[in-house]
């Protein structure tokens, strides 16, 4: 029963954290499976985990947050960016990379995923660049607005997935030792 149950969890872990690669809340389900397994699961079943383990992963989650969203608002606000611009580059992120995640489902797997990223950087772009040109902002400056949106979000993401992938190797290590 205990293999059953470690393999089922980390299958679900596993998911979580390409959710995360994908720009979506992986981490936080990762968070979600942590705390079901300490309140569900018997200490003396060996896929059990402590306390101790589940207060890291939460902690490595809300670092994980905190990155992407500073990596997003310096990505914008570096180039000059005004506040609607980094709301809409947030919005067309992840309008983004859900377009993505079916655009790319011709190729099995990895198609989904780097389509996902690439839409949701230019989802970003797209979002900045509305903003700015809301704002104001002439074609120019809206598009440079724009690219410091993409690289934000594509090195936020990445920063969150570090986070997220030391969540998964946690969890996983915790029940399966």
């Amino acid at each position: 029963m205990n293999i059953l149950i470690a393999s089922f969890v980390s299958i679900l872990a596993t998911a979580f954290w390409i959710a995360t690669l994908l720009g979506l809340p992986g981490n936080w389900g990762l968070v979600l499976l942590g705390g079901l397994i300490v309140y569900f699961v018997p200490e003396s079943m060996h896929v059990a985990i402590g306390i101790p383990v589940l207060v890291t992963i939460v902690l490595a989650a809300l670092i994980g947050e905190l990155l992407e969203f500073l990596a997003g608002a310096a990505g914008v606000n570096q180039m000059g960016g005004s506040k609607r611009g980094a709301a809409l580059a947030l919005t067309g992120s992840v309008a983004g990379a859900i377009v993505g995640m079916f655009v790319g489902v011709p190729i099995p797997i990895i198609g989904s995923l780097i389509a996902a990223l690439l839409f949701g950087g230019l989802g970003a772009l797209g979002g900045a660049v509305a903003g700015e040109r809301w704002a104001g902002k002439d074609w120019e400056q809206s598009f440079q607005i724009g690219w410091g949106a993409l690289w934000g979000k594509l090195l936020g993401t990445l920063l969150k997935t570090i986070c997220g992938s030391a969540m998964l190797v946690l969890l996983l290590l915790a029940i399966w030792t």
